[in-house]
């Protein structure tokens, strides 16, 4: 689905004509109807038009979950600028590198970011500052509120084409600096409205957004498809586990997005606190990392729900499978590749030999929505995504016989463990098997004969028993003996990151620590 005018700032065209006072969205005291939301994203484009910004500029956003974010984004589309949402967790040398490399010469942040904003603003040549609502602290800021409240609500949408810039996303940047990825109207347009199709969202369906909004995970499996469907959608500011029960059972919500940790929080919650009725929810979407059985069942249980485990990558589409809400369902797999959408499997040992079915490889991508390449990055461009357009993501992947995906970890997580093979997700699922088990991580360290070996950090059930030697013979017992893990660190809660997924890099920095960055020795 697309519109005349091609502009993906347009995703909410339908509703506009076919129902114009249904509620879109609500929060924090806030219920806008979409005739509401799109004059106010109307309004937030005239306020950039009439402060110079034009087709394909780049505007910073640095907010958590808000009303704003959403109008703002939208906006900038509307007029042909490009948005640049910033992930409000990374440190300010990354975010310095993110607006310098980019180009930014504006920046938009909410009042809470105030203090971030000030240090990037000295470290950056920007033509002018939006401060939400509160500018006290910075008088030569505009403030975004009292402006754009004056501003027309009409406007007119800067046509797009297909391959025209929509979206600059900068990835984590977990290997060397942050890389921008170029999406496009065109694919946007397709990737929203398939997912839409695929999720079998509706009118009457209300969304619960808690994960970040600056993330793919929130956008592409809620505010995009909710938006094109007609639907609602809840936003709350960040994830509390009470505060979604209490949205959920106050708003009657429908579906959530989220990732496994997350779930495993509502679900301690809702032991202890079993007062409000989660009854109205008829699926949970889990993306960005797998689904342990035991979570499954116990969501199952205890919300009565269809779990719908996904995939996607910022420059993949930005979904690449999901799990249909019909037919079958496979404990494990990342679901089904979205329709007008190409996988395969290739072989890691540079022949670049698609693979058959059941075999582990590198996932090739190729759909409509796959990014034009990496901003600045010509040569990575032509690196990671072929001239007939193929995305080298990066994943390591199986295939089965009936075209489900199974996610095995990052092509450079691999451990050679004295010649075998090993991937952190597999140990992984191996340990969670175990009934005092109820998170892990496993993450790779040197060893001076095998080359790598496994590290795993445990989080076990309450008055657990478990000790590190346990652990081990428990792996031994039930996987192959040479990837068990050589060390086992256990600990109350797993850290995360901004967008709820176990931050691996602070896990890899804590055992560095431990070991003074030497080598363990022995078998």
């Amino acid at each position: 689905m697309s519109t005349p005018s091609g502009n993906f700032g347009e995703l909410t065209y339908e509703a506009m004509l076919l129902s114009p006072d249904k509620t879109a969205v609500i929060s924090e005291g806030i219920e806008l109807t979409y005739r509401q939301l799109d004059q106010r994203m109307n309004q937030a484009g005239q306020l950039f038009q009439r402060y110079g910004v034009r087709k394909g500029d780049r505007v910073a956003i640095l907010f958590p979950n808000d009303i704003r974010y959403l109008e703002i984004c939208f906006g900038l589309m509307r007029i042909g600028a490009v948005p640049l949402p910033l992930n409000i967790k990374l440190g300010n040398e990354a975010l310095t590198y993110i607006l310098r490399d980019s180009g930014a010469k504006v920046l938009v942040f909410h009042e809470t970011m105030a203090e971030k904003a000030a240090e990037l603003t000295d470290a950056t040549a920007l033509d002018h500052l939006f401060a939400a609502s509160d500018t006290r602290s910075f008088p030569f800021a505009h403030s975004y509120d009292r402006l754009v409240a004056h501003m027309p609500v009409s406007l007119s949408i800067v046509p797009m084409a297909s391959d025209d810039l929509c979206l600059l996303i900068y990835t984590s940047g977990s290997t060397g600096n942050p890389k921008g990825c170029m999406l496009t109207h065109g694919g946007q347009w397709w990737n929203a409205d398939t997912n839409r199709k695929v999720i079998m969202l509706d009118r009457d369906d209300r969304a619960l957004v808690a994960v970040p909004m600056y993330h793919k995970n929130a956008m592409i499996n809620a505010v995009k498809p909710v938006l094109m469907a007609g639907a609602s959608m809840v936003i709350l500011p960040r994830f509390e586990p009470a505060e979604v029960a209490a949205a959920i059972h106050q708003h009657r919500c429908t579906y959530t997005t989220g990732v496994p940790a997350m779930y495993k929080m509502l679900l301690a919650h809702v032991k202890e606190e079993p007062r409000y009725d989660l009854s109205s929810l008829r699926f949970i979407i889990c993306g960005s990392s797998e689904v342990p059985p035991e979570l499954v069942s116990e969501l199952r249980e205890r919300l009565g729900v269809a779990i719908l485990e996904a995939y996607g990558l910022t420059e993949g589409g930005p979904q690449v499978l999901v799990s249909p809400r019909w037919g079958i369902h496979k404990q494990g797999s990342a679901g089904l590749p979205l329709p007008d959408s190409e996988v395969r499997v290739v072989s890691t040992d540079g022949s670049n030999r698609v693979l058959p079915a059941g075999e582990v490889g590198e996932l090739w991508v190729k759909n409509p929505g796959v990014a034009k390449g990496y901003w600045n990055l010509p040569q990575l461009s032509r690196e990671r995504i072929s001239e007939d357009g193929w995305l080298k993501t990066g994943d390591l992947v199986r295939l089965d016989e009936d075209g489900y995906g199974y996610i095995v970890g990052r092509k450079d997580d691999m451990m050679i463990i004295g010649g075998e093979n090993a991937y952190p997700k597999e140990i992984e699922n191996i340990l969670l098997r175990h009934p005092e088990i109820e998170d892990v991580c496993v993450v790779a360290i040197a060893h001076e004969m095998k080359g790598k070996v496994p590290v795993a950090f445990v989080k076990t059930v309450r008055l657990s028993t478990l000790t590190e030697q346990s652990v081990k013979e428990y792996y031994i017992r039930n996987g192959p003996a040479y990837s068990h893990p050589r060390q086992v660190v256990f600990l109350d809660e797993m850290p995360l990151n901004g967008t709820g997924k176990i931050n691996k890099a602070a896990l890899v920095e804590m055992i560095a620590e431990e070991r003074g960055d030497r080598h363990v020795s022995g078998s």
